[in-house]
């Protein structure tokens, strides 16, 4: 039983890295598709276009300069990478403690602090984007990011039992 929960968590956790690792490749290939987006929520482009009365009481909290989204999305980024690390020696990890039991405690930290690195981005998108208003123009975001912190809740869960 022990090695069948072990390939559960290391398939679900490489699920997630993988999920992940694709999103960061094109992230770096094809950095304005996603660039875009950030910059929009964090500008409030759409509110201030489409809801202009209840864009004027927190108009004060857009962020407009160039410089500064772009930092923004490289530190996505930089979490993104140090994530997708994580995850995958986690998934190594559990996959070597299926026959060698010794390695068994320090791959459930490393698949754990990957998971909950996920978890973290994801939440985080729901809370900045929550500071930013993108309920009211960007639900496709919201609703995938609200999808991808349960799918890394989950995954939490699985790899804590033993």
């Amino acid at each position: 039983m022990e090695a069948t929960l072990l390939l559960a968590q290391a398939v679900a956790t490489g699920l997630i890295a993988l999920w992940l690792t694709l999103g960061l490749k094109d992230n770096f290939l094809h950095p304005s598709v996603n660039e875009k987006y950030t910059a929009e929520v964090l500008a409030m482009t759409r509110m201030r276009a489409q809801y202009p009365e209840e864009f004027k009481t927190v108009a004060h909290r857009a962020i407009t300069n160039r410089q500064t989204q772009q930092f923004a999305f490289r530190c996505v980024l930089v979490a993104e990478f140090v994530t997708c690390i994580l995850l995958w020696l986690g998934v190594l990890g559990l996959l070597i403690s299926i026959s060698n039991p010794d390695a068994l405690e320090a791959a459930r930290i490393i698949a754990m602090l990957g998971a909950l690195s996920f978890t973290a981005i994801w939440a985080g998108f729901l809370i900045v984007g929550n500071h930013f208003c993108y309920w009211f123009c960007h639900e496709g975001a919201q609703n995938t990011h609200f999808q991808m912190t349960l799918w890394g809740l989950a995954t939490l869960i699985l790899i804590s039992q033993s």
